[in-house]
């Protein structure tokens, strides 16, 4: 090679060793030698792998760059579709860890620290050259934390190119003021030239080494072409000339004038349209497809101008969006391409069989197409021979692709089989076709499927389509880098490259043989000039128009500023009616702001052709200076959003569940234990044959009063049992009455529990063995007299101590004792009488009640097929058993009751008896278990472990209120029922929950936190105050706080499950206790965990707020907000406001404090509440948005506390469906409506004014009988509803943020308010549960946009019938509102027609 090395001024101090690939090319190592010596361009032509040298050079720095190193490498590519591609490469050939970063990815809005850990985490960073700028800008990135640098299609950085700003702004600034620690830059191009070229000799050089003198770099190539043919196959290029033949003059006359006219007519249209910025937005649209639809016809001809027009007018695709516009806007434009369409085709053949394919030279004649497209077709016709085609025809315009590769598909069939398809970039703004699509496209062409692509530029550079034998260019190349790099897509053996030239055009022939040498004038020129050192760029650093934040390292410069404006504007807030932007006006040289912008607007002075960046680096510094900038210079929302650390930690749903401590002891082993002795009165309000009685709980620690003395109720399947808790006094027991009473409760709730003995020995055998952890407290059978305990039945406890040895000497109570033969030998009748026993044969137990006098086993006994045995026969038959004692009486056997478990909200009302719940039983084959013990007492004891349950809750609440209120120095009580329904989620399936708490504390919660952001930032716009609420109120925030104060132990979600109840005294089972440090005082014990929702535990948060709110007042929920690090008060802060109106001038100040009843201090205030963001006029200097913020939660409490102290008891859960009603935009806006607010409101938007005349036209179909519910068949626009809040919030602001005045005020538009009795479900949440009750199949909602519309279908599967309605409206919500009710409508009619 002719090229000498030369040192750079950067070096980063070390002598990086090569690392070559076994397989790279000579010239790939000279390459690499050259890049790792000093920073290098290489130039060398398509399909030579330039790629592969910039990953040889990544692996000659790989040891600089593995982690943990803080050092990375980047990768940058002008194009996304690169992205993919180039990340894949480095893979393939590294074992270095890549990330990659595109727009989509939404990377625009990801702040230092997200950034810092993808730096943390890969090693190169392959992304968008756009990307890269953005994070040197805002200090993401440094370059001095970059070892490599790589530079994909270098040949842009010119102008204001992002590379050109890159080495410009960054890099040679840097440079200049000293900066050592700069990256090793590496540049890749196949032309280092972009533009058209004049004089190549004169011209190339100049060029070449302006691009240099930019990336600091030497430019490396080949000394011969030579070299590269010998790896690289050439096309061959051809000039193919065809003859201009224009469509028929009078043809071309009439469409042309014909579209002249459409446009015209739809331009008029516009004119009725309010806003002047809607109707300009839109006749520039017009213009665009006038002008699109004017060179399909000349260029192309009139059957491609037509497939033009009906592309432009369907909107099944996305291909043609310029810019958003209105409904209205989309309507014109629309009208316009459909009725150009239909002039089109009103000139073509009606023939329903003709096709433009049919006499292909007459239509070309007759001008359905041009002798450009003809010459297309013949020389694709040319190659069809051609095994294995596979050809790309590069354009100019997506139109053209586009309408092309309609042509191809319907022509080329009659010919061949090929297929084509188009790709075209969005670099034109006018496609929007994903780069998912255009991949699979490109695979296509790779595997055959796909022969013929379309394309605009996206394939002249970057995607890998090697397979490539003939390009075609229907539209020459317009810069040399364009034509080298579309030749260089022919990259297989004996491909072509064809260049499309019009007969007579001299120039463009001229210029396209120039460019067929420029790679040989490029490449003398570059090595002739090899040996020269770069040139210094040189910047000023002392450049007005470069603002350097100090801090960080953040730059603006006036190029980037107008960007940084419209980006911080884009984050401010807006709604469908206005989108935030800066506006410029040229008369008075004034950039004028939003409203919601801390700056009214920046003023400013100098050259005319940048007064608007001037203007926009002004703003965006002085936006700096009082923080809406941050020193990263991105929009302070962005930084407020950003997750925070514990945002970013994990949440595991597994989590203690506590028990209470009073519960909780050691199997203790002292002669004697102290029991707290509480008689549990129940009545019994229903109807059974068998009685209740009472019982005793002996509790090792004391119950506080209030739970001593709280009495409940439960639900049973027969009825209500009400509890009464009475302190009977103190009980010391010895260690074997202890062991007794245990004994006594393991078996009889084993009994219950099992209905079998297989677990009772190994219980009985554990009772206290060592000093084991466990429920500790005794459970005992009570006697009544006077019909009230007085005391224990010591004799029922002592029944499973039953022994026939002992009952024989001591058994003295009947006057004539009658003994039976039983499994325990001889036993008299009264000692069975009241027993239970097994049967050992099938291992069943029962309840004995008495002997059958006219029954022995010689009696007969009916079976269920009709047949009669007698029972010693039935038992030999039956059991293989022989009765010895026939004679005797049979026993009055009873099945064991099942414990009882309380009704469940949504669960059975009735308790089923199995029909054969009595018994006979032979004595002899029965084994006494438990005697003395009455069946009432067995009854009773089926209830216990119900009751129990409730128990421990109350204890369980009780825990936590001593905790919340230990430390607490204000007056606050609560009752543990409250607290209670504050843990109890509906999963607990109690009759009480947490929901209306839940809402009630939910709106306290937003409004205390939302009038304290008001207050304390009073610069902070609307939406910044919504991020800095939501991390206070979200739930995953409400969450934290509850698992940093425990909470989660407490709740209950779980319904209550008899055979998971674990039985005082029962220490057989390992210790499944550990015991919790609640605070340094107060300790709980944790038995195991469970599964419970994030939700769940900021549920639970919300209704203790609720709790504390609805019983000790608004100071006693702040003293628990506050408890639980919501840092709340309602200290009073002066509001400042800057709001220079003249509000009679402005609005009927007077009208509306007569409609509101409230006289304003501050006037002005109604203004600001009355103003809408798209009011730019500058007279008015804010929007309604931050009083609607704080009239918002205002409203939501003022009305949740109103239904909750108005109706109080009604059942978990209204109170949130009541809310739900009263409180959203519909409600608002009827109440708006009515009070006709709407004529009131400032704004500018054409849209608002549109939906709001709709409105007022349907509102007289509403029922204007009420403000609340799900009546409404129409969405109403927010705006409405808006005002409504904002109008509160300035009443709110104006009386010294007095609630009560506002609701005062905003309470006579509301009216008439909801009841009980007048709320309605929302149609989704009524059918959703109809289904759940039903057991119906809801399928999953189907949704489809069409222009301003949504259609939303709703279908349930209901007993084999398929139930569906699709409903339309302007917003999916609507939708899916009106099309629920239609099929909740016909379910219920169906079900009504079939009773």
């Amino acid at each position: 090679m002719a090229m000498e090395p030369t040192r750079m001024e950067v070096d980063d101090g070390t002598q990086q060793s090569a690392d070559p690939l076994p397989f790279a090319r000579s010239y790939q190592l000279e390459a690499l030698d050259a890049a790792i010596k000093r920073n290098t361009i290489v130039f060398l032509e398509t399909g030579s792998g330039k790629t592969l040298i910039a990953i040889m050079l990544l692996r000659s720095y790989s040891h600089l760059l593995r982690k943990p190193s803080p050092f990375v490498a980047v990768f940058l590519v002008p194009k996304v579709v690169l992205v993919q591609q180039q990340a894949d490469a480095i893979k393939m050939h590294t074992d270095l860890n890549v990330g990659v970063y595109w727009g989509e990815m939404g990377v625009d809005f990801w702040n230092e620290k997200m950034w810092k850990n993808e730096i943390e985490k890969y090693e190169v960073l392959v992304m968008t050259h756009d990307i890269f700028l953005n994070n040197l800008r805002h200090s993401f990135f440094k370059l001095s934390m970059i070892k490599v640098l790589i530079m994909d299609e270098c040949h842009h950085a010119s102008g204001n190119h992002a590379y050109a700003c890159i080495m410009r702004d960054f890099f040679h600034r840097q440079l200049q003021s000293g900066q050592s620690e700069l990256p090793r830059i590496f540049g890749m191009t196949a032309s280092p030239i972009k533009s058209k070229g004049g004089n190549p000799e004169l011209s190339y050089w100049k060029t070449i080494h302006e691009l240099e003198t930019l990336m600091n770099s030497k430019v490396y190539t080949c000394v011969d072409e030579s070299v590269l043919a010998e790896f690289i196959p050439t096309s061959t290029p051809k000039f193919e000339v065809y003859k201009r033949g224009k469509i028929p003059s009078a043809l071309y006359t009439c469409l042309t004038n014909q579209l002249n006219d459409l446009k015209e007519k739809h331009e008029l249209s516009t004119k009725s349209l309010d806003l002047v910025e809607s109707s300009q937005s839109i006749r520039k649209k017009l213009m665009k497809f006038f002008s699109a639809l004017t060179f399909c016809l000349e260029e192309l001809g009139v059957w491609l101008a037509l497939k033009a027009a009906w592309s432009f007018s369907h909107n099944d695709t996305d291909l043609f969006t310029w810019e958003k516009l209105d409904v209205m806007g989309e309507r014109i434009v629309r009208s316009f391409s459909l009725e150009a369409y239909n002039s089109f085709a009103y000139l073509l053949p009606s023939d329903p069989k003709w096709t433009i394919a049919d006499d292909f030279i007459g239509n070309v004649n007759k001008g359905f197409l041009t002798s450009k497209v003809r010459c297309l077709i013949q020389l694709l016709l040319e190659y069809r021979g051609l095994k294995n085609l596979r050809c790309i025809v590069f354009v100019e315009r997506v139109i053209t692709a586009v309408v092309l590769e309609i042509l191809l598909n319907e022509f080329l069939p009659k010919h061949n089989d090929w297929k084509s398809k188009y790709i075209a970039g969005n670099n034109s703004g006018m496609q929007s076709q994903t780069r998912k699509k255009q991949n699979e496209i490109v695979e296509e062409f790779r595997n055959g499927t796909v022969n013929i692509i379309v394309a605009t530029s996206i394939l002249e550079e970057g995607l890998d389509v090697q397979s490539c034998n003939l390009v075609i260019r229907f539209d020459p190349s317009s810069t040399v880098s364009s034509f080298i790099q579309s030749r260089g897509r022919a990259r297989m053996q004996n491909s072509d490259y064809v260049l499309m030239v019009e007969s007579g055009d001299f120039n463009t022939h001229s210029r396209l043989q120039n460019y067929l040498g420029s790679g040989d004038i490029m490449r003398k020129e570059s090595l002739r000039h090899s040996s020269l050192p770069c040139s210094s760029l040189e910047i000023d650093l002392q450049d007005d128009g470069f603002y350097r934040v100090e801090s960080t390292g953040a730059s603006l410069t006036l190029e980037s500023s107008i960007g940084l404006m419209y980006f911080y504007c884009s984050r401010l807030p807006s709604d469908g009616y206005f989108k935030p932007a800066p506006r410029w006006d040229e008369e008075t040289r004034t950039l004028h702001l939003p409203k919601s912008c801390p700056i009214r607007y920046v003023r400013v002075e100098g050259s005319v052709k940048i007064l608007k960046k001037i203007a926009c680096f002004e703003a965006c510094k002085q936006l700096h200076k009082i923080g809406a900038l941050t020193d990263n210079l991105v929009p302070d929302i962005v930084m407020e959003e950003a997750p925070q650390d514990f945002e970013n930690e994990p949440y595991d749903e597994e989590q203690s569940s506590y028990v209470p401590s009073e519960l909780v002891k050691h199997c203790s082993t002292d002669t004697s234990i102290l029991y707290h002795c509480y008689f549990v009165e129940l009545d019994q309000n229903f109807g059974y044959e068998i009685p209740i009685i009472d019982f005793v709980i002996g509790m090792r620690s004391e119950l506080d009063s209030d739970i001593a003395n709280l009495p409940f109720e439960v639900e049973f399947g027969r009825g209500f049992l009400t509890v009464n808790f009475k302190y009977a006094g103190d009980m010391l027991l010895n260690s074997e009455q202890v062991l007794h009473c245990r004994r006594f409760q393991i078996t009889i709730f084993r009994i219950l529990m099992d209905h079998n003995l297989n677990k009772l020995k190994e219980a009985l055998d554990g009772l206290c063995s060592g000093e084991n952890l466990g429920l500790d407290y005794l459970l005992l059978p009570g006697t009544r007299v006077h019909q009230r305990p007085s005391r224990i039945d010591w004799k029922c406890v002592t029944s499973v101590l039953f022994s026939h040895q002992e009952y024989s000497k001591e058994h003295t109570e009947c006057s004539v004792p009658r003994f039976v033969h039983t499994k325990n030998g001889l036993i008299c009748t009264c000692m069975i009488r009241n027993s239970v026993v097994c049967t050992p044969h099938n291992g069943s137990l029962y309840c004995i009640t008495g002997l059958l006098e006219e029954l022995n086993g010689n009696s007969l006994l009916k079976l269920s097929d009709g047949r009669a045995l007698t029972y010693k026969k039935y038992y030999v038959a039956r059991h293989g058993l022989n009765l010895r004692f026939d004679k005797q009486l049979l026993l009055k056997g009873r099945r064991i009751f099942h414990v009882k478990k309380h009704v469940q909200r949504g669960g059975q009302q009735t308790e089923k008896e199995s029909s054969n719940i009595s018994v006979e039983l032979p004595p002899e084959l029965c084994s006494i278990i438990m005697s003395p013990i009455s069946v009432s007492c067995l009854y009773t004891f089926s209830f216990v472990p119900s009751i129990m349950h409730h128990l421990e809750a109350v204890l369980i609440a009780a825990n936590l209120k001593k905790m919340l209120l230990d430390q607490c120095t204000q007056n606050v009580n609560i009752p543990t029922s409250k607290v209670l329904e504050a843990i109890t989620t509906k999963k607990s399936q109690e009759k009480f929950h947490l929901e209306s708490l839940e809402a009630l504390g939910d709106s306290f919660l937003k409004y205390a936190a939302s009038q304290q952001l008001f207050r304390t930032y009073q610069n902070n716009h609307e939406g910044l105050l919504s991020v800095k609420k939501d991390r206070i109120v979200s739930n995953a925030a409400l969450c934290r706080v509850g698992c940093n104060y425990k909470l989660p132990g407490f709740i209950r979600n779980e319904p209550f499950d008899p055979k998971k109840w674990i039985i005082p005294g029962d220490f057989s089972e390992p210790c499944l206790f550990k015991k919790e440090f609640l605070t340094n005082e107060r300790n709980i014990y944790i038995r195991g965990t469970r599964k419970i929702k994030s939700k769940s535990i900021a549920d639970v948060v919300e209704a203790l707020i609720g709790a504390f709110l609805s019983t000790g007042g608004e100071m006693a929920a702040v003293y628990f907000m506050n408890w639980v690090g919501i840092k709340v008060d309602f200290t009073y802060i002066p509001y400042e406001r800057n709001f220079p109106v003249e509000p009679e001038k402005l609005v009927n100040v007077k009208h509306l404090e007569s409609l509101l009843n409230y006289s304003f201090r501050d006037p002005s205030l109604l203004v600001e509440a009355l103003t809408h963001g798209s009011y730019m006029l500058p007279e008015i200097p804010g929007c309604y948005q931050r009083l609607e913020f704080l009239g918002d939660a205002v409203l939501d409490y003022l009305i949740t506390i109103y239904l909750y102290n108005k109706y109080p008891g009604m059942s978990p859960g209204v109170l949130t469906d009541m809310r739900s009603a009263s409180v959203n935009n519909d409600c608002y806006a009827r109440s708006a409506v009515k009070a006709e607010l709407h004529k009131h409101i400032l704004h500018a938007s054409h849209k608002l004014h549109k939906d709001i005349v709709h409105t007022i036209a349907n509102f007289q179909r509403l029922s204007t009988e009420s403000t609340f519910g799900w009546e409404s068949e129409t969405s109403f626009p927010k705006v409405l509803g808006d005002i409504v809040e904002s109008l509160g919030g300035a009443i709110y602001v104006d009386s010294g943020y007095d609630k009560n005045v506002v609701f005062q005020s905003i309470r006579p538009l509301l009216e008439p308010l909801i009841t009980p009795e007048t709320m309605t479900l929302h149609p989704a949440r009524e059918l959703n549960e109809y289904c759940s009750k039903m057991h119906y199949d809801m399928k999953k909602p189907l949704k489809s946009f069409q222009n301003d519309s949504a259609t939303i279908t709703i279908e349930v599967e209901a007993n084999g019938v398929t139930y569906k309605h699709a409903s339309t409206a302007s917003d999916r919500k609507t939708a899916k509102k009106l099309a629920c009710k239609e099929v909740l409508r016909s379910l219920k009619e169906s079900a009504e027609s079939s009773k």
